[in-house]
């Protein structure tokens, strides 16, 4: 960054450090001390701050409640082996986060204000970040429309603020997941690349449903046949076919995940053959019955690499492979874990140390 930005910090007068169980840390429900706020008016970002963490007064009429003007980003901080913190590919969260404010009409962040403000939040709330392995400071990124007026139009006013929890895994078992053909969850030309409330709302009944029928996740296919994988709702997917690495090619409908991303150019710096495209049920299915597929798993900032143990299919369950004699996705994750730990060079300059 060359440019740089004042921000007033206020500061709690007691931390909820003492009190915190760091041993227990579900995701999402652990917030530290402060918390980033911006205002957008006037064309323009103005009044950067942190404070105390807490409830945001806001009118009731205001646009993201009822045109559903918001977006987010999902970060993850780590503690480096010499004490330090590093966030990892903030950058690539920045730009994607900007795509998605375009596509819902919603104004840019500054780029100092969104890596700034998120290093300044860490600073304060540095004792924080867990030490422990496999745990990390989740960071969330949220703008939402504020202008308090109904009538349907893009909002001219709009807060941009980030929060910041403490978090073990997201998912701590491989997955049983169920093959979506009823529910759509993003439609092309829609808004399905962006990282936009309302897609994760337009989800949740199928997913309630699926819940209840014993499955941890759904397998969103495409809205006009449902014959193509699309992704899982909270990450990404990627499976092992005759030893290349297959995961569905980004579109309007799939999101462009880091974690996708950064696990695509591990494969190919390890030799491994990647192919991003569109993959069939159907292949997915004949692929565990014949035995080419031999792996599958999601990706994302809080799923990191879960695998998916099994794939349910118009009711009948297919079994895939022992998760622990997976090498490929084993192999990719300990490396991508390394790297984001400091317990590994990082060749591809992706940790942001704060």
């Amino acid at each position: 960054m060359t440019d740089t930005i004042d921000i007033k910090v206020t500061k709690v007068e007691q931390s909820r450090l003492t009190v915190t169980d760091f041993s227990q840390l579900p995701f999402g429900k652990v917030f530290t001390d402060h918390m980033f706020l911006c205002d957008y008016e006037d064309g323009a970002w103005k009044n950067p701050r942190i404070v105390p963490y807490g409830p945001i007064p806001m009118s009731p009429a205001i646009s993201a409640l009822h045109y559903g003007q918001a977006i987010f980003e999902g970060i993850k901080a780590y503690r480096q082996p010499d004490g330090k913190i590093s966030i990892f590919r903030p950058e690539k969260n920045f730009d994607r986060f900007n795509k998605s404010a375009k596509r819902m009409a919603m104004p840019e962040v500054d780029k100092e204000i969104f890596m700034q403000g998120m290093a300044e939040l860490i600073n304060v709330d540095e004792k924080w970040v867990p030490s422990q392995e496999d745990y990390a400071l989740y960071i969330r990124p949220v703008m939402y429309a504020t202008e308090p007026y109904l009538g349907v139009k893009a909002s001219d006013t709009y807060t941009f603020a980030i929060l910041t929890t403490p978090t073990g895994k997201y998912y701590t078992k491989s997955l049983r997941v169920k093959v979506e053909t009823e529910f759509t969850r993003a439609d092309d030309g829609g808004v399905g690349f962006a990282k936009t409330a309302g897609n994760y709302a337009r989800s949740l009944y199928p997913f309630e449903v699926a819940k209840k029928e014993g499955f941890d996740q759904l397998l969103w296919t495409d809205a006009q046949t449902h014959e193509f994988i699309e992704e899982a709702g909270t990450a990404n997917l990627l499976f092992v076919i005759d030893g290349k690495l297959v995961t569905p090619s980004v579109r309007t409908t799939v999101l462009d995940g880091v974690t996708r991303d950064t696990i695509i150019q591990l494969a190919k710096a390890n030799g491994i053959e990647v192919e991003e495209r569109r993959l069939s049920v159907k292949e997915v299915i004949e692929g565990i019955e014949n035995g080419r597929l031999t792996e599958a798993f999601a990706a994302g900032t809080a799923a990191t690499v879960t695998h998916i143990g099994v794939i349910n299919y118009n009711g009948k369950d297919y079994q895939l492979t022992d998760p622990e004699t997976r090498k490929v996705s084993n192999g990719i994750a300990k490396q991508l874990n390394d790297i984001k730990y400091g317990l590994a060079t990082d060749n591809f300059g992706w940790n942001w140390i704060v």
